[in-house]
């Protein structure tokens, strides 16, 4: 299992592309989590994944756990193939419950109601790719594997 989870190889791939996916999750995390960047913090978007979404607590709970901790943990290189996948699975709960409705493009003239997918098959792109390549140079997966 821990060969599944932290091995990688010492390449720039796995760095590139958990910081790109780290650095662009986190401010989302703290906007849930800390109404950070106009974000509603945890009460609100708890309220609003309960209340307006119907979703379940825990799972609006997880949501937010990984998007924040998640993030920081790429960044850091830890467990990546893991938060990747949890990744997908936010990116593609998101798709279905909220912006499959509103078409393929982001609402970037204000022409629609919501916004599109096409953001959310990036990350999951980003996300597949990751899960391929690993952690790679600088992280905590090299590390503990050179420790195992």
């Amino acid at each position: 299992m821990k060969q599944l989870l932290f091995n990688t190889q010492n390449d720039w791939i796995g760095p590139a592309l958990r910081f790109t996916l780290g650095f662009i999750m986190l401010p989302h995390g703290a906007q849930k989590l800390f109404g950070m960047f106009g974000g509603y913090g945890y009460p609100g978007t708890m309220t609003f994944f309960t209340e307006t979404l119907k979703l379940p607590a825990l799972i609006s709970f997880l949501v937010i756990v990984i998007e924040f901790f998640g993030a920081l943990a790429l960044i850091a290189g830890f467990a990546s193939r893991m938060w990747a996948l949890l990744f997908v699975a936010i990116m593609a709960g998101a798709i279905v419950t909220t912006n499959y409705k509103h078409g393929f493009f982001m609402n970037w003239f204000q022409n629609q109601q919501g916004e599109g997918y096409e953001y959310h098959l990036l990350v999951i792109g980003l996300c597949v790719a990751l899960l391929a390549a690993g952690s790679g140079k600088f992280s905590v997966d090299r590390w503990l594997m050179g420790m195992w």
